[in-house]
């Protein structure tokens, strides 16, 4: 008798219990809201870029290691793009770790030129570029980067890939004169202004004497100049 009972409240339990809510589990399967479409175009152009980063950071990698890893069939294969991409900005060197002391106090100065209309070739005085970049650095706690080693870099940069002679012969070459004309150029328009097609170098190179008592008994070297050709440059105007 009792089992009957309990099998019955059992039965009634189950049937008076709240059944499932359909309008609620329906809210809860439905779609999330779209965005506006000026968030969505936001959202696919902040992946885009995202993603050129991420390529563009891949691709410098690569190159940087195959300029400075030893010389392989890739490297040699594609030595033009891989020093396009690298040089001047990226060059790569462990002078870090095996520093290589200046032995030398260089000068390098610069003068501009114009054709009048008349034909005639005016010419400017030399001006000294090395002595605005040592007076900027000189009293200085944290000189620039720029300052330091920018005009000393591109000149060196000159010398490796023309040698003792200014024709440029090689890709590289042609970078570099370029990569110094035009920080001449810069220079010169910034401190001077005025007109000017064409811009020359003059590179006054004088060793440093060494250190002790022993070095007054030597004979001085004679300090180096040179001087390079006439560049044609983009005209500089006020």
């Amino acid at each position: 008798m009792s089992s009957g009972i309990d099998a019955a409240d059992v039965k009634e339990i189950q049937h008076s219990g709240p059944g499932p809510d359909v309008q609620e589990f329906h809210d809860a399967t439905a779609a999330p809201p779209k965005l506006p479409r000026g968030a969505r175009f936001l959202r696919k152009g902040l992946c885009a870029v995202v993603f050129l980063c991420l390529v563009a950071s891949f691709v410098h990698v690569l190159l940087v290691f195959l300029h400075v890893a030893p010389a392989n069939t890739v490297s040699k294969r594609y030595s033009s793009q891989i020093n396009a991409w690298v040089f001047p900005f990226f060059e790569q060197n462990w002078r870090l770790f095996a520093p290589d002391p200046e032995s030398v106090n260089r000068q390098i100065l610069a003068r501009t030129a114009r054709t009048d209309s008349d034909g005639s070739f005016e010419v400017s005085p030399w001006f000294d570029l090395s002595a605005v970049d040592g007076s900027a650095v000189e009293h200085h706690v944290f000189p620039s980067h720029t300052a330091q080693n920018m005009l000393r870099r591109a000149w060196s940069g000159y010398v490796d890939s023309h040698g003792g002679d200014d024709g440029a012969r090689t890709e590289r070459a042609v970078m570099m004169r370029k990569y110094l004309t035009n920080i001449a150029a810069d220079r010169l328009a910034a401190q001077r202004g005025g007109t000017f097609d064409f811009v020359q170098l003059r590179v006054v190179t004088l060793p440093v004497a060494a250190p002790g008592s022993s070095a007054g008994d030597r004979p001085r070297k004679p300090a180096e100049n040179r001087l390079l050709p006439w560049w044609k440059v983009p005209r500089h105007a006020e």
